[in-house]
């Protein structure tokens, strides 16, 4: 980060707030129970939680929308609930952060994606997942292109959050390429491995090393290099940019015709990485869309990550603690 200008990031920071993105994809609520353990169970040999309290979170794409809306963007949101109670407490936790919910679509056929964390002493004792992930219908699929077409106007870029619980779907993304082409927007994907040929011609996608590694054929195990991994995804999806996060060994921002950039991780204490990819490419598309070249929106984004996973759950980081974390990143580098 040494030779990065800290008067340019802290002005892509402040131009967050004029930034106004689309979010498509999965959503989902989060439950995180809290308790303590003291002993265990007679009947299994598992813990004993005694839960001391819960609290619901956006999750998915709707976290990723909380995110962009945590460091000061504008953010319109699109993706699929059920007609169920716990559909109701996502659309109220997403008011109350002020994220537009004009292209959340209901669904009768299918519950909200529930993913319930049970927590002790700071550690995650296990996870329940309740969900349906058979791909969205087409007259919701409608719903959805309807809502791009209206906001696409006001807003500089897309993002496709795919969790691989049927929202993303062929024709949806075909389609927002399209749309987003023909308006000049920005548009970047956070992949689930299975649909790597929907993302063609995309501005930027950030898998992880092992995503792009099946991405293009190889196991992580193979040992081929991740620059190859990287420049072979470039090419096969033509897209501006790959950004590769490697959890601790930090990131890899692969570009058209120039060099291999590796970032190194910038967090200190790493509690939970539990939506670390939400946080990601929601400062990464934030910063592109803030007049950022892709080499300074990634190491805004890798300070953005570096944030959350030093908290406990799902968690966001405020525009606040980004500029103080970058100031602190460019002093360490320039003493």
């Amino acid at each position: 980060m040494k030779n990065l200008a800290l008067n340019k990031l802290q002005r892509i920071i402040s131009n967050f707030n004029k930034a106004s993105l689309l979010v498509v994809g999965d959503l989902m609520l989060d439950e995180f129970i809290w308790g303590k353990v003291s002993r265990i169970s007679p009947e299994a040999p598992v813990p004993v939680v005694r839960a001391t309290s819960e609290n619901f979170m956006p999750g998915g794409a709707s976290n990723v929308a909380h995110n962009i809306q945590a460091l000061g963007g504008e953010v319109y949101l699109a993706g699929v609930v059920g007609s169920d109670s716990m559909g109701n407490l996502l659309m109220e936790e997403l008011k109350k952060r002020d994220v537009n919910i004009g292209g959340v679509v209901r669904d009768r056929g299918r519950p909200t994606t529930l993913k319930t964390r049970v927590i002790a002493h700071h550690q995650q004792v296990v996870r329940i997942d309740k969900e349906i992930t058979d791909n969205i219908h087409n007259n919701i699929v409608k719903q959805i292109l309807t809502f791009a077409r209206e906001v696409i106007g006001n807003i500089d870029a897309v993002v496709i959050e795919d969790y691989g619980k049927g929202v993303i779907v062929p024709r949806l993304v075909e389609e927002l390429i399209k749309l987003a082409k023909q308006h000049k927007k920005i548009i970047t994907v956070d992949p689930k491995e299975s649909h790597f040929s929907l993302y063609r011609n995309v501005t930027a996608i950030t898998p992880n090393h092992q995503e792009a590694a099946k991405a293009v054929g190889v196991q992580v195990s193979d040992d081929m290099p991740i620059e190859k991994i990287g420049k072979k995804l470039l090419k096969q999806l033509n897209s501006e940019a790959v950004l590769m996060t490697l959890g601790e060994d930090g990131m890899c921002v692969f570009e058209k015709s120039r060099k291999t950039t590796k970032i190194p991780t910038v967090a200190q204490d790493v509690y939970d990485v539990s939506g670390a990819g939400d946080t990601v490419i929601s400062a990464y598309t934030l910063a592109l869309a803030s007049g950022a070249r892709n080499i300074e929106a990634a190491h805004i984004a890798n300070c953005a990550a570096g944030i959350v996973v030093g908290k406990v759950g799902i968690a966001v980081a405020t525009q606040e603690e980004l500029i103080n974390k970058i100031n602190q990143e460019i002093k360490k580098h320039n003493t």
